[in-house]
């Protein structure tokens, strides 16, 4: 049985809890170092101040990629290292991460033509060890993407990527964590890195309990090596300066829309016809995501992340340029989600924000590693990269070839749970799985694939705080139901209430706090003017 939290935090408040290491963070990144560490023997805790996946690793574009692009700017080594990760994940976690097809139409006098975009494809398919791309002619891409504008339309070419619910790969990567031996706690924050006042090297870290609004004492726990995987917060914690490298938070923002409204049954990937950036639309649970901006964030990383006016209007461009027939307006948006890249860049660059390199950067003083950038395919190579930089004494890496997830249980497919459902299941919790089937009833919640046994078991087991928890990260009902779920609270809540022990009038503060949130982060902005300089 894993511990509670209670359980955890009483191990902590002994005054004596020492790991081998503890991670600072509890993103995808994170939750692989967490998961490598456990996995090796190392006694292992990690903390994150806000909820597991609250930053960036709830809020990308749920893509297992190569990079494509990347390979397009020169990053090689980035494509290769992530196209061999994401075939591994393919085979490791099916239902998790699932091959979504995608197609990219060529315009005459566009670029790259299809003669060029094919040579890449060319490419692309040898580093990941099997062929996927395809050529095809404008009737044929008709086919494939039906209602896509004809004007100028020479073909598409089509290549092979991946899908997932980044949310969920976090929480499956940190069960894995538990299950050997990691301790992992949400909204737990660590104000300060301690160390030796003589050889300056790290002892300890201290930690504060920010799940409720009372006054907890704090926590200090013993460690000689801490692994800052903050993200776009790791300058906050990294103690070295560093002359030619920084932080700069990037901002990407997506619309979620009615499946009906915009069917695509492949991500159609697509160059802005204002900036030739490439922008996309693609199928993910039940609806269909247009996106990503790529602008400067220069609001407070404290504050949840919100799409603006000027992001809004891009993304509806898109719509109407390239799918003229569907007409996407402000009316037909059911949410919107936007996350902060860490992405990690030169001191002095002015590049734009797409320009940018996507590669990781590790730093390490003295026992404290800090990591930042990196891509959500990769995080099981950077994870391992980190640990080898903590220079552990007599520590081994587990063996490169040992899986990252254990198999779902052989079980048989209940009769109300539709075959394509199953997959999805099997993926999302693996050997939890029986347990969320004896967790409820498994009718599927109104418009959605979600089990009503899926909000039971993770109300009940996966350390959720606040309501939004539950509804953003936990499940997605507040991403693809209309006004995020909210007519739907009161069935959650007769279902829900007493499993998370709240009361009414915890109930109803949490109910109030999460519409509050949803409409300020999750919904459409205000309309009032932007500010100007978006989308690099």
């Amino acid at each position: 049985m894993p511990l509670t939290r209670e359980q955890k935090l009483d191990q902590l408040a002994r005054g004596d809890a020492a790991f081998d290491v503890v991670v600072i963070g509890g993103g995808i990144t994170g939750a692989g170092i967490a998961r490598e560490a456990a996995g090796s023997g190392l006694s292992t805790l990690l903390v994150e101040q806000r909820d597991f996946s609250w930053g960036t690793s709830s809020r990308s574009s749920k893509m297992i990629h190569g990079g494509l692009r990347y390979l397009g700017s020169g990053h090689f080594r980035l494509t290769r290292d992530a196209v061999r990760e994401r075939e591994r994940l393919l085979a490791e976690a099916p239902g998790l991460i699932d091959p979504l097809r995608f197609i990219m139409p060529h315009y005459q006098k566009q670029f790259p033509g299809p003669k060029l975009f094919q040579l890449l494809l060319r490419l692309y398919d040898r580093l990941a060890g099997k062929p996927s791309r395809q050529r095809l002619s404008p009737v044929d891409t008709l086919q494939w993407v039906p209602g896509l504008s004809t004007n100028h339309l020479a073909g598409a070419s089509g290549f092979t990527d991946a899908v997932t619910d980044d949310a969920r790969l976090v929480q499956r990567v940190l069960e894995e964590a538990e299950t050997d031996g990691a301790i992992c706690l949400n909204y737990m924050e660590a104000q300060a890195v301690l160390r030796n006042h003589e050889t300056n090297a790290v002892t300890g870290v201290h930690l504060m309990d920010t799940s409720t609004d009372s006054q907890t004492p704090a926590m200090v726990v013993n460690t000689p090596l801490v692994v800052n995987a903050t993200g776009a917060w790791a300058d906050h914690l990294k103690q070295t300066d560093s002359a030619d490298t920084r932080i700069r938070p990037l901002r990407g923002s997506h619309l979620v829309v009615p499946y009906s409204r915009l069917p695509v049954s492949c991500s159609v990937s697509l160059f802005h016809p204002e900036d030739h950036r490439p922008v996309f639309a693609f199928p993910w649970q039940g609806t269909t995501v247009l996106g990503t901006t790529d602008l400067d964030h220069a609001e407070s990383l404290s504050h949840e992340p919100a799409i603006n006016r000027e992001e809004l209007d891009y993304l509806l461009r898109i719509s109407s340029s390239l799918f003229p027939s569907s007409a996407i307006t402000e009316r037909d948006v059911i949410a919107t989600w936007a996350g902060v890249r860490p992405v990690v860049t030169q001191s002095t660059a002015t590049r734009k924000p797409s320009k940018e390199n996507r590669e990781h950067v590790i730093w390490s003083d003295n026992g404290l590693v800090s990591v930042a950038g990196g891509k959500l395919t990769t995080f099981r190579l950077i994870a391992r990269e980190v640990l080898e930089r903590g220079q552990i004494p007599g520590f081994h890496l587990r063996n490169d070839a040992l899986p990252i997830f254990t198999s779902s249980p052989d079980l048989r497919r209940p009769d109300a749970i539709s075959h394509q459902n199953w997959h999805r299941l099997q993926g999302f919790y693996g050997p939890a799985l029986e347990e969320v089937l004896r967790a409820g009833t498994h009718e599927t919640i109104a418009g959605t694939d979600t089990l009503w046994a899926e909000l039971a078991w993770a109300a009940a087991n996966t350390s959720v705080i606040h309501l939004d928890d539950l509804m953003l990260r936990r499940t997605r009902l507040g991403l693809v139901l209309p006004r995020g779920g909210k007519d739907l609270l009161p069935e959650i809540r007769l279902l829900c209430k007493a499993i998370l022990a709240w009361d009414d009038n915890t109930w109803e503060r949490e109910e109030t706090r999460y519409l509050e949130l949803w409409c300020a982060s999750y919904s459409l902005p205000a309309t009032s003017p932007a500010k100007p300089g978006a989308n690099g």
